[in-house]
């Protein structure tokens, strides 16, 4: 049998040789921390969740000290300390926020919000937001002060100056039934808060005798028909303008805004 001829030789000996094979990779050995390194791992989290729980609840540095209070006026700051009730020199961190709200909030109505919270290293902070009269209601030769929610907050013996009565006068309509004297009550001071600055400051009284029946008392014996809380921005606007054509007017009646009236006595 012919072996390879010459040319067949001299082709083997000139072609390039292919790359070698590859060898598989290495494969890479996760080392797994000792047991002993585990162990101080463990012993210095412990020491460290340790030494930050006595340092909030054991030591004498982060005790409560003192307490701020922001934002009053009528009340005085030494009023609300009392009624909060913070118990001194313990840890700032066990101080209960939630139960010194309720505290205040329950002991003072006049405060309407409370933010209560840690001042490190030794204070809590109190900033307080009071309820505003809007109108007040006369019994018994006392005044109770409504805020803009229609909340009975407080009773003094003077009455405010500025703060408009409200006369509570409901009829036996079954309008003044159904909503009752907490819900009038409700309706008449949103009247109040619809009112023109100047409207409002010459406003003497309101009487109400049912949910759409509010009628202003000002000053100078003059006397608005207002009706209900509705369109109150209607009313207002159109108050306005009947005042400027008819200053001489001593009733006005915009219970329809789209249909007002206006006569003089």
């Amino acid at each position: 049998m012919a072996g390879p001829s010459t040319a067949e030789r001299g082709a083997r000996r000139t072609s390039p040789s292919g790359p070698p094979p590859r060898r598989p990779a290495a494969r890479r050995r996760i080392r797994l921390p000792g047991r002993r390194t585990l162990l101080l791992t463990a012993v210095a989290v412990t020491l460290l969740g340790a030494g930050g729980g006595w340092l909030l609840y054991g030591s004498s540095w982060l005790r409560t000290e003192r307490v701020r209070v922001a934002g009053t006026t009528v009340l005085t700051a030494e009023e609300v300390r009392d009624a909060a009730d913070v118990s001194m020199n313990t840890p700032l961190a066990a101080v209960d926020t939630g139960a010194i709200e309720h505290r205040l909030r329950e002991r003072l109505p006049r405060i309407a919000k409370v933010d209560v919270s840690r001042s490190w290293p030794h204070t809590i902070s109190l900033v307080v937001t009071e309820r505003e009269p809007e109108a007040i209601v006369e019994e018994d030769g006392k005044f109770h002060e409504v805020d803009a929610g229609g909340v009975l907050f407080s009773t003094v013996s003077k009455r405010p100056k500025g703060v408009p009565l409200l006369e509570m006068e409901p009829d036996r309509s079954p309008s003044s039934r159904h909503f009752g004297a907490a819900r009038l009550r409700r309706e008449a001071v949103r009247v109040v808060t619809q009112l023109p600055e100047k409207v409002h400051r010459d406003t003497r009284s309101l009487r109400v005798r049912s949910y759409d029946s509010i009628t202003l008392e000002l000053t100078g014996g003059r006397t608005v028909a207002w009706g209900s809380g509705e369109r109150g921005e209607a009313k207002a606007k159109t108050l306005t303008a009947l005042m400027k054509a008819r200053p001489d007017a001593d009733h006005f009646d915009v219970q329809a805004p789209s249909a007002p009236a206006v006569s003089r006595s």
